[in-house]
């Protein structure tokens, strides 16, 4: 005869997806786990995923993962409210984790925007940035990406459920063309390439098709761009980059992460430094 104890069903942790200013991209890569997600159904209870079921639980809730920007006065209230609710909150992608392709607002007039591209400025309502969640509330875990890696996603879900810190590899693009066996599109080809600073993640896709690295995975830790656009300058001559291909290159899905956008703006000033005296 089993016991009360060992009969009884062990009650599952509270999972929440919550979404931002963001493409919905990085929520697509948690449904994209399919046999995975079943996996993690039998330890998680999902209560709170608009992307995927209508169906919501009240919190509060053991794990919140969090995509997008802050981008408006409502989505900063709003990220209070999720972190109060919230145990732990992980942000998931370069949108949550550094504002995004969106923070390209960032570097302009937001108001010039808004009269360029809708009939009725007056009814947009919006911030002059697009910034990271933790510039606003304390996160737990970042996950980097555009979008994130499933598997890792997977890994930081697990790990946290468990208690355990996620065993996410913090090294860059380079290690996973040397692994592959890929050739460097720098030297072989000349191509501007973000990949010596760039967080690996993605299996070093661009790279593999001949294509230079666009930095979607963020910076790495301990990230050192400026030796890397000096090197990249010195092959401008042979077809690699101008200083405004470089500050343009910087300023893509991680374009206000700290790294990137101090050097993209050096770039810049450069540039038109040069163009001044020429």
């Amino acid at each position: 005869m089993k016991s009360k104890k060992a009969g009884a069903q062990q009650k599952k942790a509270k999972l929440a997806v919550w979404k931002f200013a963001s493409c919905d991209g990085c929520q697509l890569s948690l449904l994209d786990l399919e046999d995975e997600l079943l996996l993690l159904a039998n330890s998680v209870e999902i209560a709170f995923f608009l992307e995927a079921s209508s169906r919501v639980l009240p919190g509060p809730y053991d794990v919140s993962l969090v995509e997008g920007s802050i981008t408006t006065r409502e989505d900063q209230q709003r990220i209070q409210d999720v972190r109060k609710q919230s145990k732990t909150l992980i942000s998931i992608g370069a949108c949550a984790t550094s504002g995004g392709i969106q923070a390209l607002r960032n570097f302009a007039d937001v108001d010039e925007f808004t009269r360029h591209v809708y009939a009725t400025p007056a009814y947009i309502q919006t911030l002059t940035t697009s910034s990271a969640i933790s510039e606003h509330v304390a996160v737990d875990y970042e996950l980097r990406g555009c979008p994130v890696n499933k598997y890792q996603l997977v890994e930081v879900l697990t790990s946290t459920l468990h208690g355990k810190a996620p065993s996410i590899p913090n090294e860059s693009v380079c290690m996973e063309c040397k692994r592959q066996g890929q050739t460097c599109v720098i030297v072989a080809n000349n191509t501007a390439c973000l990949g010596p600073i760039t967080h690996a993640g993605c299996g070093a896709i661009c790279p593999r098709y001949c294509r230079g690295c666009y930095g979607c995975y963020g910076p790495k830790e301990q990230c050192k761009p400026a030796p890397l656009s000096q090197k990249l300058l010195e092959r401008a001559a042979k077809g690699s980059a101008s200083q405004n291909e470089l500050a343009r290159l910087f300023r893509t899905f991680n374009c206000n992460s700290t790294e990137f956008r101090a050097e993209s703006l050096l770039q810049e000033e450069r540039a038109q430094k040069a163009k001044k005296h020429s």
